[in-house]
C-alpha cells in the first residue's frame, strides 16, 4: 500500500515540477524570441524615417540616428525599381535588394535568403521631394530598411538547444526530486499509520483482558444455579473491578478519539487552579491512609487562571494517581502549585519506583507502561498521561518529567500566566 502511494506521489510531483519547469523555460523562450529583435528593429525603423531626399540626393537627419553596419537602405520607386541610395554600400548590399522586391507591409517581417535571415520594413515615403536623380526618372515611393539577424538567429536556436537539453537533464532531476520528496513525505504517514496499527492492537488487547474476566467468571456463577450471592461474592467482585476497569479503558479511549478529532472542546472559564487542587487531594486522603504514603502539599492560593475546571481537576487526579501508584508504602507524594510572573508551576513529585532512563522518552505515548504488571495490579490503562499531556497542550502549555529509576519521579507542567 504504502509502496503504490510513494509511487503515486513520485509521479505527482514528478508532473508538478515538469510543468513548472516547461512553463517557466517556455515563457522565457518566448519573451527573447519576441524580443531579442527589438533593439535592430528601432534603429531600422529609425534610419528608415530619418531618410530624405534634399536637392535630388540622398540625406539623413541630422544628427543622424544611431549608425548599424548591418542596416541597409533602400529606395522603390513609383515603377516598382528599387535602387541602394548609398553609394559606398552598394558593393556591400550584394542581391539584398532582391528581398525587397515585393515588400509593401509596413510591419516588420523576417525573410530567409541566399542562406542568411533578414529583417526587412518597407515605410512610405511622406516627404515632398521624391525626384532622385542618380537614377533617371526614379520617383521615391517608399523606403525598406533590411538588417541581416544571423547572430540574433543563432542565439535564439542556441538557446532552444540549451532549453532542451537543460529539460532533458531537468527530467532526472525533477524525476529524483519527486521520489525524495515522496518518500520523505511518506515517514509520517508510514509512523502514523504504525502508531494506529499500534493503539488498535493495545486496545483490542485491553479490552479483552477484562472482558474475559467478565465472562468467565459470568459462566462460572451460571454452573452453580443454586449458589447464594455469599457463595459468588468473589467473582461478582470480580466481575465489578473489571466493568469499572472496562468503563475507565473506554471513556479514555473515548477522549482520545475527540481529541484526534478536534472534537474535544474546552469549556474555558477563569478558574481557581489552588481550589481545584485541594479538592483533588481530598479525594486521595483514603488513599494515603490504605497505602501508608505520606502526601505533603505546598499550594500557593488564588493561583487562577483561564481554563476547562474539569480537565485540570483530570489532569491533577492523573498526576497525583500515577504518583500513588508507582510509590511504595511508606514513601512520599508531593505537589506543589505556585505563580510567578510569566508561569504557572504545577509539580508532582514522588519517592517511588521511579522511570528507566530508557523508558522516559515514552512514558507519555498511549498503552505505555515502564512497569506492565504492577499498572495492570493498580488498574491502569497506559493512557492517563497521553490524556494528561493532551490536557496540558490543550491549555497552552507544557509538561516535562525528571526520574531516576529506584529514586522516584518528578513531573513538572507549565501554563503561561494571565496578563493582568
Amino acid at each position: 500500500m504504502f509502496k503504490s502511494t510513494q509511487r503515486q506521489l513520485t509521479v505527482l510531483n514528478s508532473m508538478v515540477f515538469l510543468f513548472v519547469f516547461v512553463v517557466f523555460n517556455a515563457i522565457i523562450y518566448g519573451y527573447l524570441s519576441l524580443k531579442i529583435f527589438d533593439w535592430v528593429d528601432a534603429d531600422m525603423l529609425a534610419q528608415a524615417e530619418a531618410f530624405r531626399v534634399k536637392n535630388r540626393h540622398s540625406v539623413v537627419a541630422n544628427p543622424p540616428p544611431p549608425y548599424d553596419p548591418r542596416i541597409f537602405i533602400l529606395l522603390r520607386s513609383t515603377d516598382g525599381r528599387i535602387i541602394n541610395p548609398v553609394p559606398f554600400r552598394k558593393v556591400d548590399s550584394g542581391n539584398i535588394p532582391a528581398l525587397a522586391v515585393a515588400m509593401d507591409s509596413e510591419q516588420f517581417k523576417t525573410e530567409t535568403y541566399q542562406g542568411h535571415v533578414y529583417r526587412v520594413i518597407s515605410i512610405p515615403y511622406t516627404h515632398t521631394e521624391t525626384i532622385f536623380e542618380d537614377e533617371p526618372d526614379f520617383f521615391v515611393e517608399r523606403v525598406i530598411a533590411v538588417s541581416i539577424v544571423d547572430s540574433e538567429v543563432k542565439l535564439l536556436d542556441n538557446f532552444f538547444w540549451i532549453t532542451v537539453a537543460g529539460g532533458l537533464a531537468g527530467v532526472i532531476g525533477i524525476c529524483l526530486a519527486g521520489y525524495f520528496l515522496a518518500k520523505r513525505a511518506m515517514v509520517p504517514i508510514q509512523a502514523a499509520w504504525s502508531r494506529q496499527q499500534q493503539f488498535v492492537s493495545d486496545a483490542s488487547h485491553e479490552l479483552r483482558s477484562p472482558i474475559t474476566g467478565i465472562y468467565s467468571n459470568a459462566e462460572l456463577m451460571l454452573r452453580h444455579p443454586t449458589h447464594t450471592i455469599a457463595q459468588e461474592s468473589q467473582r461478582l467482585e470480580v466481575i465489578m473491578t473489571e466493568s469499572r476497569r472496562m468503563t475507565k479503558l473506554i471513556a479514555s479511549l473515548l477522549t482520545l478519539a475527540r481529541a484526534d478529532a478536534k472534537k474535544a472542546e474546552l469549556q474555558l472559564e477563569r478558574v481557581d487552579i489552588s481550589e481545584v487542587i485541594e479538592v483533588a487531594i481530598e479525594r486521595f486522603q483514603a488513599v494515603t491512609e490504605l497505602s501508608h504514603i505520606k502526601l505533603i502539599s505546598h499550594i500557593q492560593p488564588k493561583v487562577e487562571m483561564v481554563a476547562d475546571r474539569d480537565r485540570m481537576h483530570q489532569l491533577i487526579v492523573i498526576l497525583m494517581d500515577n504518583a500513588f501508584k508507582y510509590t511504595l508504602p511508606g514513601g512520599i507524594v508531593r505537589i506543589d502549585c505556585y505563580q510567578t510572573e510569566q508561569q504557572i508551576v504545577l509539580q508532582v513529585q514522588d519517592t517511588g519506583t521511579g522511570i528507566a532512563a530508557e523508558h522516559v522518552p515514552y512514558i507519555f505515548d498511549r498503552f505505555f507502561r515502564a512497569d506492565k504488571a504492577r499498572s495492570r495490579e493498580s488498574g491502569g490503562t497506559g493512557l492517563g498521561l497521553s490524556i494528561g499531556k493532551w490536557i496540558v497542550e490543550k491549555h497552552k502549555g507544557k509538561i516535562e518529567v525528571q526520574s531516576e529509576y529506584g529514586q522516584g519521579s518528578q513531573f513538572t507542567v507549565f501554563f503561561p500566566a494571565d496578563k493582568k
